[in-house]
């Protein structure tokens, strides 16, 4: 054999050797991505679910679209989730809607985003219809917080603002700046 052909083995044995290396980095790398991605110990579509407080009352409902539930972080993820709240007198008198949702079990913290909507159930609720792109409630007290623009409709009146503190227990709610509103006598 002379230079020549010694020459082209040897290119394509480094070549191979080279290919074989990228190939075994690459493999690792999706491996350690891979274990890195963390996955849902279970998923629900179409769901419906009744919560209970200890003294048998219904504490509240929901549905959604789609459910993924991470045991190791004790986080729930929704896509089209509704709640129904229950205050502290056993009725259902707000519905909550978004996008997407969000539920902390460890801390009872219920964050929606993505076009809010929370209505009363009670047509002659003097507050009918609160709107936002995202919320957070507390489930112990039913406390809701948002940093975002807020528009309120009711009965002969609309309001909007930035920013809210809402009690849905006691029916107080507090836009937090820059509010305007319209009132409508009858």
């Amino acid at each position: 054999m002379n230079r020549v052909t010694w020459a082209i083995i040897a290119f394509f044995g480094a070549a191979i050797i080279l290919y074989w290396q990228v190939q075994v980095k690459r493999n690792a790398q999706q491996a350690q991505i891979g274990t890195s991605i963390e996955r849902p110990d279970f998923i629900a579509n179409n769901l419906k679910t009744i919560t209970f407080n200890e003294q048998g009352i219904v504490d509240s409902k929901v549905t959604a679209k789609h459910m993924e539930h991470f045991e190791s972080t004790n986080m729930t993820h929704f896509t089209q989730p509704v709640y129904l709240v229950y205050p502290q007198d056993g009725q259902a008198q707000w519905r909550l809607s978004a996008n997407k949702g969000k539920l902390d079990k460890d801390s009872g913290l219920v964050t929606l985003s993505d076009d809010v909507l929370i209505d009363a159930i009670d047509v002659n609720e003097p507050l009918q219809s609160l709107k936002t792109q995202y919320i957070q409630l507390d489930l112990n007290t039913l406390i809701g917080t948002s940093s975002k623009q807020v528009i309120i409709n009711g009965n002969g009146f609309s309001i909007k603002g930035i920013g809210l503190h809402a009690d849905l227990n006691t029916r107080e709610l507090t836009l937090l700046e820059q509010v305007q509103g319209i009132y409508e006598p009858r």
